[in-house]
């Protein structure tokens, strides 16, 4: 999970490639002040961060709770930048080069007032 933060906050796509599941995908309900559920495949997701409409802040990082079976995973991550709170559930799978990718990241955000 470090490294899909520090890949997030550094705008680095390269490190972000590396964790990320090919079908990885955010979910997001009201997302940045919109109605409904919002999905955003890892194409678009990538190419946000570089193009610096994700990410490139600072966070700080806690993990609430992380619970595994075998070959899939959760995380449970709040964070905080400058300007927000962040609760992100994240799924995880353990590939075939036994490797954990996050598939699916869930996450509320909410503006520091």
């Amino acid at each position: 999970m470090t490294d899909f933060v520090k890949g997030g906050d550094n705008s680095d796509t390269v490190m972000l490639d590396k964790v990320l599941h090919n079908d990885f995908r955010i979910t997001n309900n009201g997302f940045m002040g919109t109605a409904g559920v919002t999905v955003i495949d890892k194409q678009k997701y990538l190419a946000n961060i570089r193009e610096g409409i994700f990410g490139g802040l600072p966070r700080i990082m806690t993990i609430e709770s992380v619970d595994h079976s075998e070959t899939i995973a959760t995380v449970k991550l709040r964070l905080e930048s400058s300007g927000n709170h962040f609760i992100s559930y994240n799924s995880l799978v353990l590939d075939t080069n036994n490797h954990w990718k996050i598939i699916n990241n869930l996450a509320v955000v909410e503006t520091k007032k």
